[in-house]
């Protein structure tokens, strides 16, 4: 029995040994993921990071007054000194014609080869207003590039070298990121040439002041001064942004960077390739964002689309019959969540091209087809007396306006807020020197339709109200008490 008992014990020796060489190599291998959890970014910066470029350029400035002169009567400067332009100064001209003497200002950024024959993305900024820009590839061979094109409002310029078999990056296609995705940027932070960094997307869509046509990639990847036009990649070694911006106190990185997402930048140089210009759709709207008591006021579920507070004059929105109070659901075919990602929709969309448009109008889903104008060619649009009045229910005081002042606004009729004293006026954010356009869709012309109209409106439910505001027009959610 003790024999048998110890023969047992073997053949299971056996067993569990043979599995244990056959599974050992899968068990290590999830121990090792489970324990790091990251990937691996050797090889892919390995492979990537002959694609990116240093860009330095040269830009001549005027050079500004030296410490010693300061103070010193200007008079004074010319005469002796030819400071800043006087050629019977002793000192003789300081420069072409007497003018001031010119100083060199140069700087650095990133940049990345999209094509074998030489041609580079970069940020506009970072050639913004140079005379010379210069590329250093990764073995440190400088050439001169010449700009082909860029774009200010995207902040994406194009820039071409005389070289051809040369490697460039990889464009991510049809391969939407996602918040949480691992990324990795190359670039040249403070001039210190191939620093990677990486990190996650952080966010989507994001629009920033004075950028309404880039929805951009916020990420927390390490980004700094010199990194600009630089590429994010994803762990595919795609390229799916070109890193812009960031924000900082201090300069330096703080876990929020901003870039441009690829398609908006290859559409751009599409563009530039073809034209060397790039054209953009105008839709001629104002819009604002649905919250979410604008959106029951508007009879929606949730708060949704981008809600037209505006339509310019002789524009393509307004001879397709876009009206202020619209909520522009979706546009050529692309949902619109946010009223931010109306304006990138469009820009993209080509001039001329006929698009069809869901809207929500009073309750009731509309399509519109609409034909989009050019941005740069379309027409540059600038963003009372008597009948006082007081609406207990309203909680304002308005007065009639006169027709040189709705003419000054370019709206066709509407009442002056003087004063607001509280209650429902108050509660929906209206301010004195608000025009009150609508109240629920329906006209308010003067102070006598007003106070007709108040005595029809039903308690306690949201109700949408145009007004314009420092010239723009916009809804508020107005509910009267009783």
């Amino acid at each position: 029995m003790k024999g048998m008992s110890m023969k047992k014990t073997s053949l299971f020796s056996v067993f569990f040994l043979t599995l244990w060489i056959l599974f050992a190599p899968f068990a290590v291998q999830a121990a090792t993921t489970n324990a790091f959890g990251l990937p691996d970014f050797t090889e892919l910066a390995e492979q990537n990071n002959k694609v990116v470029v240093n860009i330095s350029t040269t830009k001549s400035v005027k050079r500004s007054m030296q410490p010693q002169f300061r103070g010193m009567p200007e008079d004074m400067l010319r005469f002796f000194f030819g400071i800043p332009g006087n050629p019977q100064g002793p000192q003789g001209p300081q420069g072409p014609q007497g003018e001031a003497p010119k100083e060199e200002i140069h700087s650095l950024g990133s940049g990345f080869i999209i094509s074998e024959d030489g041609y580079i993305l970069t940020n506009n900024h970072v050639i913004d207003g140079a005379d010379e820009v210069i590329v250093r590839m990764r073995n440190r061979k400088e050439l001169k590039a010449k700009v082909i094109g860029s774009d200010p409002r995207t902040d994406v310029a194009l820039l071409k070298i005389d070289a051809d078999g040369l490697p460039f990056a990889k464009i991510a296609k049809d391969r939407p990121l996602k918040v949480g995705q691992w990324v990795l940027a190359i670039g040249e932070p403070f001039g210190l040439d191939y620093t990677v960094t990486h990190g996650i997307v952080s966010a989507l869509g994001r629009a920033l002041p004075d950028d309404t046509y880039v929805p951009f990639i916020q990420t927390d990847v390490p980004i700094n001064p010199g990194n600009s036009g630089g590429p994010l990649f994803n762990l595919d070694g795609e390229v799916v942004g070109i890193n812009s911006q960031i924000y900082s106190k201090s300069g330096g990185s703080m876990g929020l960077s901003f870039s441009i997402p690829i398609d908006i930048a290859m559409n751009v140089v599409d563009q530039l390739r073809a034209t060397g210009k790039v054209e953009r759709g105008y839709l001629g709207v104002q819009v604002q964002e649905v919250t979410s008591d604008l959106s029951e006021s508007f009879g929606l579920e949730k708060p949704m689309g981008a809600l037209v507070g505006e339509t310019f004059p002789d524009t393509p929105a307004a001879k397709a019959g876009i009206e202020a109070g619209d909520i522009i659901l979706e546009f050529n075919g692309q949902p619109i969540v946010k009223s931010t990602d109306l304006p990138p929709i469009v820009g993209v969309t080509p001039v001329d091209e006929k698009v069809k448009v869901k809207l929500l109008r009073q309750g009731k889903v509309k399509w519109i087809t609409v034909k989009l104008a050019s941005l740069d060619k379309a027409a540059n649009v600038a963003e009372g007396s008597g009948g006082g009045f007081s609406s207990n229910r309203l909680g304002a005081k308005v007065e009639n306006l006169s027709e040189k002042q709705l003419q000054d606004l370019k709206i066709p009729f509407g009442v002056l807020i003087t004063d607001v004293e509280g209650g429902a006026a108050s509660k929906a954010g209206l301010r004195s020197g608000d025009v009150l356009v609508t109240i629920d869709f329906k006209a308010v012309r003067n102070v006598d339709e007003l106070n007709k109209l108040l005595k029809t409106l039903p308690a306690k439910r949201s109700l949408p109200v145009r007004i314009v505001r420092n010239n723009r027009s916009m809804f508020l959610p107005l509910i009267l008490e009783k």
